[in-house]
């Protein structure tokens, strides 16, 4: 997820004599999507605009969600705790949380396909064949982390991601480079609506097993054994096994009950969904001729990022897609650990009938049973070569590209 979120920095565009970027800057995020969704008749780039901002807005649901629950104080860490998509950023503190529960985890996912949705419609509304372009530096970004309305410096979108997304990197990084600024056009509508899918898909995965219950239950037995909030002043052997145990606790309580097959068949179908998107992407960047502050490069451009992709980024990743589309359509199975060659686990079936997951009953076997089919497994031949095009980035290029 760590680069998923470099790509969350720039979706947006200008507005007339003030840009859209100076508008983020000034506004934030949710006052300037208000305004831009009160428009008759939206120009191009202001639709785009309107399906970034939703997507964005995911981001800074997530970080004040965060600093209003205090959910670092409650669990160590909300997201590492139980794995989940944007609830891993580090927020300034907040001396009075309100108190966190797992009701609040259902709704926020809840939105997220809400906002994911919203997005995908600006986005559908944009002509085919058409194109625009807008423009985002990343340095007008921020997230109204505590919800007052005012840009605060711990509030800026590079402060927050930077270190996320680049480890020892950002901490070496020239502070005088200049400002990064982006230029969105048709194709890239194409690469954000791919990544609306994506997230959908999480959503319903988590939404189809929801936490809730499984959460509820670990928070109430960390008060009634008196636990103490995680602390990095000192060594503490609760403060790490017993994280990690109440981190199992809440994934096993979760996963393992009836799942809502409804959304388990959502998330195969957002998956599905992407994997065309991507396709359709990937067509459109191969037709483009201009060099001008790319997000996502052919491979005649260079990216604005920096980021080197080599000659053949495409095909080689659409390689991968190919795969995983083929699993998820049952195609293709995964290779299981017991039994002979030829049978594997249809992952398919996974999604269109899914059952409680038994962990100690994956790893023996009993519950990979009603999932097993004969027929040609994955190999791992175009994942390979993906990563040997991509050498050590090649985590992080997954994630970007979707």
């Amino acid at each position: 997820m760590k680069a998923a979120l470099v790509a969350l920095l720039a979706l947006a565009s200008p507005a007339a004599a003030q840009t859209l970027s100076d508008e983020i800057g000034a506004n934030g995020i949710a006052p300037t999507l208000s305004r831009l969704k009160a428009q008759p008749e939206p120009a191009l780039e202001d639709i785009f605009a309107i399906g970034g901002l939703h997507f964005l807005g995911a981001v800074e649901r997530a970080l004040q969600l965060q600093w209003r629950t205090g959910a670092d104080q409650v669990t160590g860490n909300a997201g590492d705790t139980l794995g989940l998509p944007f609830l891993r950023l580090p927020v300034p503190p907040n001396p009075a949380p309100e108190p966190f529960n797992g009701a609040l985890v259902t709704q926020f996912f809840t939105d997220i396909d809400g906002d994911m949705a919203a997005a995908r419609a600006a986005l559908a509304t944009l002509p085919e064949g058409e194109d625009f372009g807008l423009q985002l530096t990343f340095a007008d970004l921020w997230f109204d982390v505590n919800l007052n309305g005012a840009r605060e410096p711990d509030e800026d979108a590079l402060a927050i991601l930077g270190p996320q997304l680049l480890g020892w990197q950002w901490q070496d990084r020239d502070p005088a480079t200049p400002p990064l600024t982006i230029r969105f056009d048709a194709a890239d509508a194409a690469w954000l609506t791919a990544y609306t899918h994506v997230m959908s898909g999480m959503a319903n995965i988590v939404l189809a097993y929801d936490p809730a219950a499984s959460i509820d239950r670990v928070i109430a037995s960390r008060i009634a054994l008196k636990v103490a909030p995680p602390s990095t002043d000192a060594f503490n052997f609760d403060a790490s096994f017993g994280q990690f145990l109440d981190a199992f606790a809440m994934l096993e309580g979760a996963v393992n009950q009836q799942p809502d097959a409804a959304r388990a068949k959502a998330a195969k179908e957002h998956f599905l969904a992407m994997i065309a998107e991507n396709r359709r992407f990937w067509a459109l960047i191969a037709a483009e001729t201009d060099n001008d502050r790319e997000w996502v490069p052919n491979d005649t451009q260079t990216s604005a990022l920096g980021l080197v992709l080599p000659p053949g980024t495409g095909n080689t990743w659409l390689g991968v897609l190919a795969d995983g589309e083929a699993l998820l359509q049952g195609r293709l199975l995964i290779p299981y650990w017991r039994g002979p060659e030829g049978q594997g686990i249809n992952l398919g079936r996974m999604f269109d009938d899914p059952a409680p997951i038994s962990i100690t009953g994956w790893l023996q076997g009993w519950a990979a049973v009603p999932y097993l089919d004969q027929g040609p497994t994955v190999t791992p031949t175009s994942l390979r070569q993906f990563e040997g095009l991509m050498g050590g980035n090649a985590g992080l290029m997954m994630v970007f590209l979707n």
